[in-house]
């Protein structure tokens, strides 16, 4: 238990049954009236915003989320397999929790897997990645470095919109949370 008083951004709450992760808190002080906290609340499970007001001093039950180091290993075709890079534990996580990250996972690649009491709440990758494109069309004659874009097919089966001068076999840097292409990578 915690009180409103000591709440942090990214602290886990677990309010009715669900588990919600802070985004912001403000303590208020009217003038008139007591105290209270304006926070702005996500799901963890559904990703669901909701803003939420508590009395200040208000006592709320914190939730332990364990958020460790894996790596991915394999899909066996029913659920992705990740093993933790300090014990060697294994660990098989439903594709509905991976959700859109598995269109960014590469085998052996690191990842955040966050628990609470042995659930598996949500899988994070890096805010980029580099993939290899495995199929584009080449550019046209006439096309430029700026402006225009077209589809690419990366390693993973994944598809993201890259300027027209991308080819393919090239390696590019790709950001995870919006699927959009971030440039190339050197060889």
């Amino acid at each position: 238990m915690a009180s409103t008083n000591d709440l942090k951004n990214g602290m886990v709450l677990n309010i009715e049954g669900q588990l919600w992760a802070v985004i912001e808190f403000q303590h208020v002080k009217p003038g008139k009236g007591p105290a209270f906290v304006r926070t702005k609340l996500k799901n963890v499970e559904s990703g669901k915003t909701v803003d939420r007001t508590f009395n200040a001093g208000t006592k709320v039950e914190t939730a332990n989320v364990d958020k460790r180091t894996m790596q991915y290993l394999y899909n066996d075709g029913t659920s992705f397999v990740f093993m933790d890079i300090q014990s060697y534990e294994q660990l098989e996580v439903a594709p509905e929790i991976v959700g859109d990250a598995s269109s960014f996972m590469l085998e052996n690649q690191e990842a955040i897997v966050a628990t609470n009491d042995g659930r598996v709440l949500y899988v994070e990758l890096p805010a980029s990645v580099e993939l290899l494109v495995t199929y584009t069309e080449p550019g046209l004659q006439g096309d430029r470095s700026t402006g225009g874009t077209k589809p690419a097919t990366l390693e993973t089966g994944a598809t993201v919109n890259v300027p027209l001068f991308i080819t393919t076999g090239e390696k590019i840097k790709v950001d995870t949370r919006d699927s959009s292409y971030l440039g190339r990578v050197s060889q």
